[in-house]
């Protein structure tokens, strides 16, 4: 079986990046299957664009565009890709990175699939770092990178407590469900009071309902525009926002960048 050295990624590069524990490319995927192989590293793979089949000894995955997996140590799994256009981007730390931040291995074969749109932000937040890649992006990634495994630990730990059965049905909603919903609407589908949502939702999902939704408009919003089949006002409405500018104030507020910038950022193939 081949093992994938640092930095080794079957397909075309569009970016590469090395720092000193930690290696991110921005790929292509070239290959129609890729047979049993596994990673050196750890790593991320954030699928930008495209379909992915994705199989492990315990699990299969039906990949899509803006899913987000994380791979353990010594990972074994083999890939199928369709016909389409497929690009990926992966983040991969070695063993001195998590020694370095006292972090230690989960405790599981495989991978895991992280749908929390927490993370998925930071994710995106550090997508844009490597495209603007200057003196300070590599201790911007370092901090993302941290709050990335402190959201995974709270998720590891937050599945362990018992929780009421309307967390399971809310999460199941705002997840995999394209309707926008509001705090009412919602309270009225859990039959729970308002009031008692707003309080307990912070236990749950680790930050605000407001703040949640918000990050799951704007992951949406990166994935149509990496998908470059809609215009910024269609992505504008079709992710919930009453108007381009608010749209674009939202936007600029959690990457520091305007969605046209980065939609150019993501363009440049190099």
């Amino acid at each position: 079986m081949k093992e994938l050295k640092r930095g080794e990624f079957f397909g075309s590069h569009y970016q590469k990046l090395d720092f000193k524990d930690i290696t991110i490319t921005d790929t292509e995927y070239t290959q129609s299957k890729v047979d049993w192989h596994f990673h050196e590293n750890p790593y991320f793979t954030y699928l930008l664009q495209g379909k992915l089949y994705e199989a492990n000894k315990k699990e299969e995955y039906y990949l899509e565009t803006g899913s987000l997996l994380f791979h353990n140590w010594q990972d074994s799994h083999y890939n199928i890709k369709p016909k389409d256009y497929t690009r990926g981007f992966h983040i991969e730390l070695n063993s001195a990175w998590f020694s370095k931040h006292h972090i230690s291995s989960f405790d599981f074969e495989g991978s895991i699939k992280l749908n929390n749109p927490i993370i998925k932000s930071l994710m995106n937040q550090i997508f844009v770092e490597t495209k603007i890649n200057d003196n300070q992006s590599q201790v911007s990634i370092e901090f993302l990178m941290l709050d990335i495994f402190d959201k995974i630990e709270f998720q590891n730990t937050n599945k362990i407590r018992k929780k009421p059965s309307w967390v399971k049905k809310l999460n199941e909603i705002l997840l995999e469900t394209e309707k926008e919903y509001t705090l009412t609407q919602l309270s009225e589908k859990l039959a729970i009071h308002p009031v008692h949502l707003s309080r307990e939702f912070h236990r749950y999902f680790g930050t605000t309902f407001g703040y949640y939704l918000r990050q799951l408009r704007l992951n949406k919003a990166i994935m149509l525009i990496f998908s470059n089949k809609f215009s910024m006002t269609e992505i504008c409405y079709k992710c919930g926002f009453y108007d381009q500018s608010h749209f674009i104030a939202t936007f600029k507020s959690f990457y520091n960048i305007t969605p046209s910038y980065f939609l150019r950022q993501i363009s440049i193939k190099s």
